[in-house]
């Protein structure tokens, strides 16, 4: 026998959860549905560890990053640490295996990550990241593949009110330069990145304290406030920034595959969204909940001309996004969207005789046959207790097998019963 100290008390470190089974066939569901649809376009699956040397991790990380990353020494001594994304992995990967892919490259990626940030609601220390990329082209083809599969996917899942905010560093680069603010650049990302969270007001400020002019910030400001419409703005910040350019020109083509497909009007062009790292060079993107818009961006991500610069010579550009699954369910639950189910079958065959466990594992097979997702209850227990079972599950049907091995079919939310019914009917009743 135990003695009562021997028991551990279970607990979860902070930042860290479980997922119970409604949760989880609600993410599983979900993960499933952006796969196909990844799929559909051409992308293809990788997976790289969770564990990596840390200088690869962090070779070209702000201080930020490094204090949220989870390092240690392992067993060997070894200097390692956890993904903190799925890119930097991804750039490691595209230099290892170069002779092996073949380019334009398109991968997908749904998995975990972890960074020790502050925990708080819908931010957890370990979460599903959801990533696409194109790498090997730099084409206005492949830019506007990705903003196309980013309101393809949201729609698979059921988001269809969704507004892509879009723009691009190359063009906001050449204002800062033509303005003399290039060596400030990253300082006035940074600063730029948080107007929709501190206002107008306080961006000014800011701004006029890291150029040292109020007439420079009032420029930024103009720039990045945009104007009434997707070409108004272009032509605006085109203007601001000396006029058109390649960077200006994939504006314009991207934005006429949009007018071409018909999508264009979940797109706005947005100035403001800059995307504060300093790896994206070309289009940037943030996509926010039309309903919700105070959760931040679901998804998000840019070009960048570099992708694994840090390890090996030769330029690889690439595009692509991510999907913060926990935050979009956390914005789904919000709305209400998010239908969690306690289990993946359609029916219970409930176990009122054990005499009669062969008649039930037959009806059980027969069901199966005509494609019902069934289980038999195992023990026969009090009927109560099986109810309340199933009815935790929100397993819809229940069938009671006779000792002839005909079936009584019941609705358990409405209580509308069909008795005497073969396997086939009661299938017929389940799946329609």
């Amino acid at each position: 026998m135990q003695g009562m100290e021997t028991i551990i008390q279970p607990k979860v470190l902070k930042g860290f959860r479980d997922s119970l089974p409604k949760d989880e066939i609600l993410r599983s569901s979900l993960i499933e549905k952006l796969t196909k649809i990844y799929r559909s376009r051409g992308f293809v699956p990788i997976d790289t560890p969770v564990l990596e040397y840390t200088e690869i991790l962090l070779r070209k990380s702000n201080g930020e990053t490094e204090k949220q990353v989870f390092r240690f020494e392992d067993n060997g001594g070894r200097d390692v640490a956890m993904r903190f994304d799925l890119t930097v992995p991804f750039a490691r990967f595209t230099a290892e295996h170069r002779e092996e892919l073949y380019f334009p490259f398109k991968r997908y990626h749904i998995a975990k990550v972890w960074r020790g940030e502050k925990p708080q609601a819908g931010r957890y220390r370990e979460f599903v990241q959801c990533d696409f990329d194109c790498v090997g082209s730099d084409s206005s083809a492949s830019d506007f593949e990705i903003l196309e599969l980013m309101k393809a996917a949201l729609a698979e899942i059921g988001v269809e009110k969704v507004t892509i905010h879009v723009n691009h560093r190359g063009i906001f680069n050449r204002f800062l330069a033509k303005i003399g603010c290039t060596e400030k650049s990253e300082d006035i990302l940074r600063v730029v990145d948080k107007l929709a969270k501190v206002g107008k007001e306080e961006v000014t400020k800011e701004l006029t304290e890291i150029t040292g002019s109020s007439q420079s910030a009032d420029l930024i400001l103009d720039y990045i406030q945009g104007k009434d419409g997707w070409d108004a703005t272009l032509a605006h910040i085109e203007e601001l920034a000396g006029g058109e350019a390649e960077d200006s020109k994939r504006m314009k083509e991207i934005r006429a595959m949009m007018d071409a497909t018909g999508i264009s009007a979940s797109y706005v062009l947005d100035p403001s969204i800059t995307r504060g790292l300093d790896y994206y060079t070309g289009v940037v993107y943030e996509t926010f909940l039309d309903e919700l818009p105070s959760i931040g961006s679901v998804c998000s991500g840019g070009r960048y001309d570099n992708l694994a610069g840090l390890y090996m010579k030769e330029k690889i550009p690439g595009v692509g996004a991510s999907i913060g699954l926990d935050r979009l369910i956390a914005g789904l639950s919000q709305l209400g969207l998010a239908e969690g189910r306690g289990s993946y079958i359609d029916a219970e065959i409930f176990n009122q005789n054990a005499n009669l466990s062969l008649a039930y594992v037959k009806a059980a097979a027969a069901l199966r046959k005509q494609g019902v997702a069934v289980e038999v209850f195992p023990d026969a227990a009090k009927m109560n207790r099986q109810y309340a079972v199933t009815e935790k599950k929100g397993i819809k049907w229940g069938v009671f097998v006779s000792e002839d091995g005909s079936l009584t079919l019941k609705n358990l939310a409405t209580r509308e019963q069909f008795e005497a019914i073969s396997a086939d009917e009661a299938a017929k009743k389940i799946k329609g």
